[in-house]
């Protein structure tokens, strides 16, 4: 019996639907569902009872939960235990952050300490996916906010100043944003709503009630793209709008811009890796050298 088609059948359980266990897999429904019935012909009985709602476990597989949740539990130690083992600045460093963050933060860093130690491989994943550091999805993520997952360690890094941004043709043609009128006969772009309540984006829909929301998109790219274009309003990271042609910042009487804080996480197995520490301390020092960029004088 294959390990892996057993992991399959704990990430439908867990995940509830065969679309979102293959999310979590970075596979595919069609591939999770012929993984799915493989298995359960190699067992002769079936684990799920396909419905018209979705799956359902069968009894089968109820009896088989606990059995398959202590197995994982023992291969992601045993997974974490190898990892760790002491192989110098040699083997593969899986980094995850945002979009913007990593590309013109992050892969500047990371290119140069791969050049200084080229026994490593270093991959760099920028994705808004909260990569699970327990199972080894990756090895240090770099983002905003706290980490919720457990066995944890966490480390403030730097911080980032955001600000608001127009084109000088959206100016001319809209005016400037007015706070004492809720931003009125102005337009937005945010991100989209599966971000959730993002605060820089929550400081400016405070400031701009009557505003219209032009556009929705789930990158900061696109963000940039709009305000270039002139079609809306913007909160930028400082480091991106502040070199952008054409684009002026925005001060408002009286409101202080938001800033926030970049942590660094990694799973509290891998602290004492030799190449982890290693890159840990690279960044560190890295965004300390940046911080005159990512958080300028106002």
């Amino acid at each position: 019996m294959d390990w892996d088609d057993l992991r399959i059948a704990l990430a439908v359980v867990r995940a509830g639907s065969l679309s979102a266990a293959a999310r979590a897999l970075g596979s595919t429904q069609p591939t999770v569902s012929r993984r799915l019935e493989a298995l359960e012909q190699h067992l002769g009985a079936r684990l799920f009872e396909r419905e018209a709602g979705g799956l359902r476990l069968s009894a089968l597989g109820r009896s088989l939960v606990a059995d398959l949740e202590r197995m994982d539990e023992g291969a992601l130690a045993l997974q974490q235990r190898i990892a760790a083992r002491d192989t110098g600045l040699q083997g593969e460093i899986v980094v995850t952050s945002l979009d913007w963050l990593g590309d013109e933060v992050l892969a500047p860093l990371l290119a140069e300490f791969g050049q200084q130690h080229p026994g490593l491989q270093i991959e760099l994943c920028n994705d808004t996916k909260v990569f699970n550091l327990a199972r080894r999805e990756a090895d240090l993520a770099f983002r905003f906010g706290a980490f919720e997952q457990e066995n944890l360690i966490e480390r403030r890094v730097g911080e980032v100043a955001y600000a608001l941004y127009a084109s000088t043709d959206y100016l001319h043609r809209r005016g400037r944003p007015d706070p004492a009128h809720g931003f009125a006969g102005q337009a937005l772009v945010l991100l989209d709503r599966a971000a959730g309540a993002v605060p820089h984006e929550e400081w400016l829909l405070a400031l701009a009630p009557r505003a219209q929301i032009a556009l929705r998109c789930n990158g900061l790219r696109g963000h940039l793209a709009a305000v270039r274009a002139g079609a809306a309003l913007a909160v930028l990271p400082r480091l991106l709008g502040d070199r952008e042609p054409g684009l002026q910042r925005l001060a408002l009487d009286g409101v202080a811009m938001p800033v926030r804080a970049v942590r660094v996480g990694l799973h509290a197995g891998m602290r004492d890796t030799p190449r982890i520490r290693a890159l840990l301390d690279f960044a560190v020092a890295g965004f300390e050298a940046l911080r005159p960029q990512l958080n300028p004088a106002p």
